[in-house]
């Protein structure tokens, strides 16, 4: 059986100068290395655009409405098969006319977490649930940047929903399980590690593993030792278009809080701090600010140019891309705590995040 004919194959083609530095400080080939959006699909390459040293920082909003129920994993000598019996059954598979992915129910309410390109295009989706039932759904809505989509199919009390791991500190080393439908075939799992947390691809924060993820794993779970999703399933890094080994999971508290403002009927806006950074280098680590937008929350914290902010609410910055990652998963109007150094003296600032309507287009 050709599989790739059957399940159709890997769709979008991205050059590694799209992500962040963090790619190039490991040792990535950006010449021959490639993101692969795990779409259903034809290959068809896109152009990027390569990242420079200054970067705007801004995260996404929330308004939090979905009522999130806990995961009782059952006893098992085999944490991974505890973890498919438990989250197996949020687990979904999502079918339009021209690809084929994976989802994850998350609210008793009916609403899908899923990857944006596995619906784009459509405007209804064909949901199938672990135990055979089938649903038309709704593509509620998307958020391109991120990459998220929210499906929603009728409600019920007995529908069954996983936990989102909101808040939750994600290791490095730690148990990562990926849950989906690669090339068609419902409920596969695999194991892994997280192999790296805070990854900016594509100006989005991810979580990476090494857990098999290949075409038809969009839009599905990535999940912890205690049943909880961290992540949804997106990209794989190859230079075959096969699976290498180095996937990639958008973060659970970024595309929750996009599917909030999905959910509300809002035009979903990231949080905005108002600073064009770069690597500060030297001795102190963190991100210095290059350009500060006038009237922005940076603006009216009173942070400086030439300013090195090293730490976010007491979280320590190694590099500019940090300070993404930090304030990504916030909403505007949150209050944040920044860390900085100016003219060799530590100072804390508190500043108010707006939002990227703040932003000329």
């Amino acid at each position: 059986m050709n599989l790739r004919r059957t399940a159709l194959a890997v769709a979008v083609l991205l050059t590694v100068s799209a992500c962040a530095p963090r790619q190039t400080r490991d040792q990535i080939d950006s010449n021959e290395a490639r993101i692969v959006a795990l779409e259903e699909g034809l290959f068809q390459a896109t152009s990027t655009t390569t990242s420079t040293s200054t970067s705007t920082t801004f995260a996404s909003a929330t308004t939090a409405t979905t009522e999130i129920t806990m995961v009782d994993l059952p006893d098992s000598v085999e944490p991974v098969a505890a973890i498919a019996a438990a989250v197996g059954p949020a687990v979904v598979q999502i079918e339009t006319a021209e690809a084929l992915g994976a989802g994850v129910l998350y609210s008793t309410d009916g609403y899908i977490l899923t990857a944006h390109h596995v619906v784009e295009g459509a405007t209804e989706v064909l949901v199938r649930l672990y135990d055979g039932r089938t649903f038309d759904g709704t593509v509620l809505g998307f958020h391109e940047v991120t990459d998220i989509a929210v499906v929603t199919i009728p409600g019920s009390e007995d529908l069954p929903i996983a936990e989102l791991a909101l808040g939750v500190s994600t290791q490095v080393g730690q148990l990562a399980v990926a849950m989906g439908s690669p090339f068609g075939f419902d409920q596969t799992v695999t194991a892994g590690i997280v192999s790296a947390v805070d990854r900016v691809v594509r100006n989005v924060t991810m979580v990476q593993t090494d857990a098999a993820i290949n075409p038809g794993n969009s839009g599905g779970p990535l999940v912890d030792s205690d049943g909880r999703v961290i992540g949804i399933n997106d990209i794989i890094f190859t230079e075959s278009g096969d699976n290498a080994g180095v996937g990639f999971a958008i973060a659970i508290d970024l595309a929750f809080v996009v599917a909030e403002q999905i959910i509300a009927g809002e035009d979903v806006q990231l949080a905005f701090l108002g600073v064009g950074v770069s690597d500060a280098g030297g001795e102190h680590p963190g991100a210095r600010v290059e350009e500060i937008v006038p009237d922005s929350g940076a603006d009216h914290a009173g942070i400086h140019v030439g300013d090195i902010i090293t730490a976010v609410n007491g979280r320590t910055l190694t590099e500019s891309a940090d300070l993404r990652v930090r304030i990504i998963e916030k909403a505007p109007t949150d209050l944040i705590e920044l860390t900085i150094l100016r003219d060799g003296e530590e100072l804390v600032l508190e500043a108010t995040l707006g939002d990227t309507s703040q932003v000329d287009p």
